[in-house]
C-alpha cells in the first residue's frame, strides 16, 4: 500500500497525463461510435443497402430490409454509414427524409425504442404515462402531418422480439401501411440468423422484403481494419504491429468479430498508458483480454433487474457449477426463492422470457436433450461460477436471505 495521500497519487496521475509521452493520440477512432470515412471489405453491402433506400430520394417508397450476421461483422456501422449519407443528401436537396437509429438492447423497452423514433421527427414524448398504442399513433400523425419519409434502423431487433414478443414490429409495419402522405421504412439488424423463426408470418412478410447477410471478417481483414484505425489513433502514426497481429488473431478465432478487435486494441492501449509504457506490447493485449471478460460479466450481473437475478439464482441452486436443470425445475425453484424473499412470482411465460434474456447476455447456455419416451427437454446451465454470482449479488440486500 502506498504511503502517499490520495491527492498526491491523483496529482502524480494527472501530471503524467499532462507531461508524459502518450501512446494514443485519438482514442475516439477506436470507439464503437466512430464511423470511418471508408469501410474496407464492406463495399458490396454498402451498395446493397444504398440501392434499397435510394427510391426515397425520388419521393418513392422503398422496401423494408433485414441485415443478418454475427456480432462484429459490420452490420451496424454499414447501416449508420448509409443513413448518415442519405440524411446529408436529403438535407442538401431540401427533402423531407429523416433517419432514426435505436439499439433495442440499450433501449430495453418498446417505449424507449419508440421515443428514439419520435425524436427523429421532432416529436416530444413524455418519459412515462402513455400507452405504446398512443405513442405510436402520435408518431404516425406527426409523420403524416409533415409528409416525412423516415428510415428507422432497429439494431439488435432479435433482443426486442425474444424479450418482448414481435407486437411492436407488427404495429410498426401496420402503421407504415396507414401513412399517407409519408412513409416509414424499417431496417432491422440481427445477430441471430434464426431470428425469423420467432416472427409471426404477417410480420415476417412485411419486415423481410429484402435481406442481406454479412459474412464474418477474416483474420487478415481484421488486421487491415486495425492498421487503418491505428494509423489515426496512435501518436506519430506508429503502429504496434505485434499487438495488432495478436488482436486480429484473437478476434479472427471468434467468428471474425471486428468490433471486439477494435475494442481490444483500445483497451490494450489504455492499459499500456496507465502502466507508463512507451509502446503497446502483446502483454498489454493479454491483460486487456482478461479485463474485458471480467468487466463484461460484472456489468451484466450488476445491471440485471431483481427478477432476472432470482431466475439466475434458481438455475445455480440446481447444484454445482457444472449442473444443469430443466425449465420446469428452474420455475419450481424460482417460485420457492420468491416466496423466501417476499417478492411477486412471475408467470412461467415471463420467466421463460427472462431465461432468454440471460442466454442472450451469455450468462447462461441451454441445449435440448432427448428424454426417451418422455420427449425432448430443454436443459439450462449457468455460464458464470456460483461464487462470482454470490459475490456480486451480495450487494443487493433483498437477495441476502437466498445467497
Amino acid at each position: 500500500m502506498s504511503d502517499k495521500k490520495p491527492e498526491e497519487m491523483l496529482d502524480s496521475i494527472f501530471d503524467r497525463a499532462l507531461s508524459g509521452k502518450h501512446i494514443l493520440n485519438d482514442n475516439h477512432v477506436l470507439s464503437s461510435e466512430y464511423i470511418p470515412e471508408k469501410l474496407p471489405f464492406r463495399e458490396k453491402q454498402i451498395v446493397s443497402v444504398g440501392q434499397t433506400l435510394a427510391p426515397l430520394l425520388k419521393g418513392m417508397k422503398c422496401s423494408n430490409l433485414l441485415l443478418y450476421g454475427k456480432t462484429g461483422t459490420g452490420k451496424t456501422v454499414v447501416a449508420r454509414y448509409v443513413i448518415d449519407r442519405l440524411a446529408q443528401k436529403a438535407h442538401s436537396n431540401n427533402m423531407k427524409i429523416r433517419v432514426a437509429y435505436s439499439n433495442a438492447r440499450v433501449s430495453r423497452t418498446s417505449y424507449r425504442v419508440l421515443t428514439d423514433l419520435a425524436n427523429s421527427v421532432d416529436l416530444s414524448i413524455p418519459f412515462t404515462g402513455l400507452s405504446i398504442g398512443e405513442v405510436l399513433q402520435r408518431i404516425v400523425n406527426k409523420i403524416s402531418q409533415d409528409g416525412y419519409f423516415v428510415v428507422f434502423v432497429l439494431d439488435e431487433i432479435d433482443y426486442l422480439v425474444k424479450t418482448h414478443s414481435d407486437n411492436l414490429l407488427y404495429e410498426l409495419t401496420r402503421s407504415s401501411d396507414r401513412l399517407s402522405p409519408g412513409f416509414l421504412c424499417l431496417v432491422g439488424i440481427s445477430n441471430d440468423l434464426q431470428f425469423k423463426d420467432y416472427l409471426d408470418p404477417r410480420v415476417l412478410s412485411s419486415l423481410s422484403e429484402e435481406e442481406l447477410v454479412f459474412p464474418p471478417y477474416t483474420a487478415e481483414e481484421i488486421r487491415s481494419i486495425l492498421l487503418q484505425r491505428a494509423e489515426m489513433a496512435f501518436t506519430g502514426g506508429i503502429t504496434p504491429t505485434a499487438a495488432i497481429n495478436l488482436c486480429a488473431a484473437l478476434a479472427g478465432s471468434e467468428h471474425g468479430d471486428a468490433r471486439r478487435a477494435v475494442d481490444l486494441l483500445r483497451i490494450s492501449a489504455e492499459v499500456a498508458e496507465r502502466e507508463g509504457a512507451e509502446q503497446l506490447e502483446e502483454k498489454h493485449v493479454r491483460i486487456a483480454v482478461q479485463k474485458i471478460e471480467r468487466d463484461r460479466v460484472n456489468d451484466a450481473l450488476s445491471s440485471l433487474p431483481l427478477q432476472a437475478k432470482v431466475v439466475l439464482l434458481s438455475i445455480l441452486s440446481c447444484g454445482d457449477d457444472d449442473s444443469s436443470c430443466s425449465t420446469g425445475t428452474v420455475f419450481e425453484k424460482y417460485h420457492n426463492l420468491c416466496q423466501k424473499i417476499g417478492i411477486e412470482v412471475l408467470t412461467q411465460r415471463r420467466v421463460s422470457g427472462l431465461l432468454s434474456e440471460l442466454d442472450l447476455l451469455g450468462l447462461t447456455s441451454s441445449s435440448v436433450v432427448s428424454s426417451g419416451r418422455y420427449g425432448r427437454t430443454k436443459k439450462i446451465h449457468s455460464s458464470i461460477p456460483i461464487q462470482l454470482v454470490r459475490e456480486i449479488f451480495s450487494e443487493d440486500p433483498v437477495l441476502t436471505p437466498i445467497l
